[in-house]
């Protein structure tokens, strides 16, 4: 089968993937929608791997590698999401002040792809802060 491209998929699939990623519809009710549009050689598991974020397999620094100081840490935010985690990483041999960022996220939460930003960003020589918010 040739690779699906964008112009292959229905405006329909991406509203339908849009309220999944919004907790709008169900993983059950997404998928179960989803097989309206699976014809013409479009199987349910191609469009869920085209619509979906491969996370683990694009992660370029891994999360335990020794080149940085990565922990979990929670912090309170009783003006905004209450008791809220972070991924804190550093430069293991940094000697001097580093410069922050903060890793923002769109709405997808703290995954591993933001995570991964983070432990990139550290390497370049940065205090990073991912958080869940």
């Amino acid at each position: 089968m040739n690779q699906i491209k964008k112009e292959d998929i229905k405006q329909e699939v991406f509203d339908l993937y849009d309220d999944y990623a919004h907790s709008r519809v169900s993983r059950r009710a997404f998928v179960e929608k989803l097989s309206i549009y699976a014809v013409g050689g479009l199987t349910v598991p191609a469009l869920m791997s085209f619509l979906m974020p491969d996370y683990q397999n694009n992660i370029q620094i891994k999360a335990d590698d020794p080149r940085l100081k990565s922990e979990y840490i929670n912090y309170s935010s009783p003006k905004g999401g209450g008791n809220i985690k972070a991924l804190l990483s550093k430069p293991v041999d940094a000697t001097k002040k580093l410069g922050g960022i903060v890793v923002v996220h769109e709405n997808r939460g703290l995954n591993p792809y933001i995570e991964d930003v983070a432990r990139r960003a550290a390497l370049a020589g940065f205090i990073t802060l991912a958080t869940d918010a």
